[in-house]
């Protein structure tokens, strides 16, 4: 899933810049350069998005472009962050989903026997099968 949210950029002091993103409450970040400070807010947008979906909440609508204004602080501007969030999730996503299965009754009795812990086992035996481990 591919998101888009208007970021404002304000340069500060030195040569980096504060961004904001309107739509996600308390999204804030900075970077010493635009380079910088863009990717910063690609990375805080993408966690604030991330946190709200593991949340299961609701993700604010994204204003349009020409609806939001920099004009806070002297030569602020607007522009578009592009969100990859099955990319970030991939990386960054930490949230546990609980899945059912069926296995034969023996093999569980073999299994709590020997303290198997279920969730890690099926974890690994995915991530061999995927070829991620």
């Amino acid at each position: 899933m591919k998101l888009v949210y208007p970021a404002c950029f304000y340069p500060n002091s030195s040569s980096g810049f504060t961004v904001i993103v309107p739509d996600l409450l308390g999204c804030v970040t900075e970077g010493d350069n635009f380079a910088d400070a863009f990717e910063m807010a690609v990375d805080a947008a993408s966690g604030w998005v991330l946190t709200a979906l593991e949340d299961c909440e609701e993700l604010p609508e994204a204003s349009s472009l020409k609806n939001v204004k920099a004009d806070d602080y002297k030569d602020g501007f607007v522009c578009p962050l592009v969100l990859n969030m099955d990319t970030y999730a991939e990386k960054h996503g930490g949230k546990s989903v609980r899945k059912n299965c069926t296995i034969p009754n023996w093999l569980n009795t073999k299994a709590e026997e020997a303290h198997i812990n279920f969730s890690a086992v099926l974890a690994e035996a995915l991530e061999k099968k995927l070829n991620l481990a």
